[in-house]
């Protein structure tokens, strides 16, 4: 039997070679996905680009909370206009009421920019950083996804698995039990909203341009969950990329072993409605 699995790309419109990247990938068949930050000015640019694989390839919201400028005022959020890092969401997300609804509106807003671009809602919902999993953000984002989409139409990512899942794979074990944990109730609540998510996910990784990203790759297929779900971070690096993300050397290595593989036997890259 054949295991599907969905092979997604993070930060595309984050910079130019970032995006490019990825679309050269979508162009060779080795990703079924991809998350856009819409609050980044490339967005507006590119999305025509990203736009001709719908259809071919998943294209959603990579919720942006702490990256750049938000698209819209968030006087308690991002003072100085410049989204906060991410300890400083999480503390605001769980202690100010005011932050709460400036992350609501800027949920909008990102959702709204995907919508105006490609005319279309997108096919799911995930989070730079995981945002989308912390409290007091992600009852926002269900909220989000069930008031504007019609029932199953946008799933959201679950970027839990099971320990000992994890710990087979052997990559990042550490980080990514703390992501599962901080994960812990989303696909229940999901569900209960009528929201589908992936069962089963890795990617995870410890960005170390020493590791050899090919065989991180086939580890995050080791234990896969029924309808899982690997995420990676390809790129061209430009000058802007180390404006705005820590994430640097290891982004050409990311693309150049995705343009490189090939599914080991019984697994095939999917989109996500082939998983069930």
């Amino acid at each position: 039997m054949t295991i599907r699995f969905v092979l997604c790309a993070d930060d595309f419109a984050m910079t130019e070679g970032v995006s490019r990247s990825i679309l050269e990938l979508l162009a060779l068949g080795k990703l079924s996905a991809t998350g856009a930050m819409t609050n980044r000015p490339h967005w507006q640019r590119l999305a025509a680009e990203l736009g001709s694989f719908s259809g071919k390839a998943d294209l959603g919201l990579h919720l942006n909370l702490t990256c750049a400028a938000p698209l819209g005022p968030m006087q308690r959020v991002a003072p100085a206009g410049m989204l906060p890092r991410l300890g400083d969401l999480a503390r605001a997300a769980a202690t100010s009421a005011t932050a709460r609804a400036e992350i609501a509106g800027e949920i909008g807003r990102q959702l709204e920019a995907f919508e105006d671009a490609l005319g279309r809602a997108p096919d799911f919902v995930d989070g730079h950083q995981h945002v989308h999993v912390l409290p007091g953000v992600r009852g926002a984002v269900l909220r989000a996804i069930q008031r504007r989409y019609p029932e199953g139409t946008v799933y959201l990512r679950d970027p839990a698995d099971s320990a000992r899942a994890i710990r087979q794979r052997g990559v990042a074990v550490g980080k990514a039990l703390v992501i599962a944990g901080l994960a812990v109730g989303l696909r229940s609540q999901a569900l209960r909203r009528g929201i589908p998510v992936n069962r089963g996910f890795s990617g995870v990784s410890p960005f170390d341009p020493e590791r050899d990203f090919g065989a991180d790759l086939r580890h995050f297929l080791i234990a896969p969950g029924a309808g899982h779900l690997v995420m990676c971070h390809p790129g061209h690096i430009d000058d802007e990329l180390a404006t705005l993300d820590p994430v640097i050397a290891t982004r050409a290595l990311e693309h150049t072993a995705l343009a490189a593989f090939v599914p080991p036997p019984g697994f095939r890259i999917a989109r996500f409605s082939e998983l069930f």
